[in-house]
């Protein structure tokens, strides 16, 4: 008897803690109604841009810094955002996204280390985008999921900062601003 008290103590305790982490649900976008400049990515993300960024695990140690040099195109609604990262230890990495402007700040987004369809919605100066990212660590390739937050500062300047978990669980942080460059 005491062993089965034990154990639901230990399960209950596992239960409390899986809420803890996982129930953390992300802002609410609603709030970035009134904020000014308006956030367009079509409008944002054509053209050329630089990004300086890092990545921190879930302690909050600074694991990799790295820089994006950017170039967006859009046709209408659909544009395509070619990404060019160099990170501190040499490697070099590319995604392409193909992305769709859709009605009522709505984004959808594809890329070929992005398992399915981005998910996206810009309102007032904010943007909030999900995403599961198909990630190489040594011989294997985890997918883990982005919560993407970006924020126009001014016409020139926007930040990011997306939460990378799996099963729920935060394994880190990607911190990036963004700098759009003259024509």
């Amino acid at each position: 008897m005491k062993i089965v008290k034990a154990s639901r103590r230990a399960l209950h305790a596992l239960a409390a803690a899986i809420v803890a982490l996982t129930g953390c649900s992300s802002q609410d976008i609603q709030r970035y109604a009134d904020e000014k400049p308006q956030l367009d990515l079509a409008t944002y993300f054509n053209g050329k841009i630089i990004a300086h960024g890092i990545f921190q695990d879930r302690s909050g140690q600074v694991i990799k810094r790295f820089t994006v040099d950017m170039e967006g195109r859009w046709d209408g609604n659909h544009g395509v955002l070619d990404e060019h990262f160099s990170y501190s230890d040499g490697k070099k990495e590319r995604r392409i996204w193909r992305l769709t402007k859709h009605e009522n700040g709505r984004y959808t987004g594809t890329a070929d280390d992005v398992a399915g369809t981005a998910d996206g919605l810009a309102i007032g100066n904010a943007f909030q985008w999900a995403y599961t990212l198909k990630l190489p660590v040594d011989d294997k390739v985890y997918e883990v999921q982005f919560d993407d937050w970006m924020y126009l500062v001014d016409e020139q300047v926007m930040l990011n900062r997306a939460t990378m978990s799996k099963f729920g669980i935060r394994l880190g942080e990607v911190t990036l601003s963004f700098r759009k460059l003259a024509p």
